[in-house]
């Protein structure tokens, strides 16, 4: 099987969005009250981290290898 590149930003971005899911599951379900206009700001703080994380993830040395030895850069397959 084949290894995936790990993309901080869309963990990031996927688990912000879970977290608004999860407060209006909990305000549906009786459990507490979230107002309406609760999601907007989860919603922009999480994709403003999000990207925040992917480019801090994204700036490396320009010599600089990955752990597997390879140095990041894309070759075209035959």
């Amino acid at each position: 099987m084949l290894r995936h590149e790990l993309h901080p930003g869309k963990l990031v971005a996927g688990l912000s969005l879970l977290t608004v899911a999860v407060v209006y599951a909990g305000d549906a379900g009786g459990a507490w009250e979230a107002p309406w206009f609760v999601a907007l700001p989860l919603v922009m703080a999480g994709l403003l981290l999000a990207g925040v994380t992917a480019a801090i993830h994204g700036i490396r040395p320009r010599g600089a290898t990955r752990p597997d030895g390879s140095s990041g850069r894309r070759t075209p397959r035959d």
